[in-house]
């Protein structure tokens, strides 16, 4: 049994390794038309991406909450759910601008700015 599962363990790891040999380069290539951007950017990039995303979607958002506030027509619930609505636009506005600020804090802390 035991020569079983070194054989077995023994195939995996072979399985494993071979073709990571097989494609590994010494150089770095090129002309392949992909970004030579670090990692940390690609992040922030993204992170900036949905950042705007949210801040977008929070300002539709509390235009369409204006609309029904100015729809209501003195129906309590519907002024209820447009205040609430509003309430969540600005929240998520606030947590999108937050994100902004974090990011940006951390990327300057690390070193990453020149000037902060």
């Amino acid at each position: 049994m035991k020569k079983i599962k070194m054989l077995f363990y023994s195939m995996n790891v072979a399985l494993l390794t071979v073709p990571a040999l097989a494609s590994a380069q010494l150089t770095k290539p090129t002309g392949t038309g992909l970004p030579e951007s670090t990692l940390s950017t690609i992040v922030q990039n993204v992170m900036y991406w949905l950042l705007w995303l949210v801040g977008i979607v929070g300002v539709i958002g509390f235009a369409i909450a204006g609309l029904l506030y100015l729809t209501a027509t003195g129906d309590e619930t519907r002024l209820n759910r447009a205040k609430s609505a509003m309430l969540y636009s600005i929240i998520g506005i606030i947590v999108a601008l937050a994100g902004l600020i974090a990011i940006n804090f951390a990327y300057g802390l690390l070193g990453g700015a020149k000037k902060f």
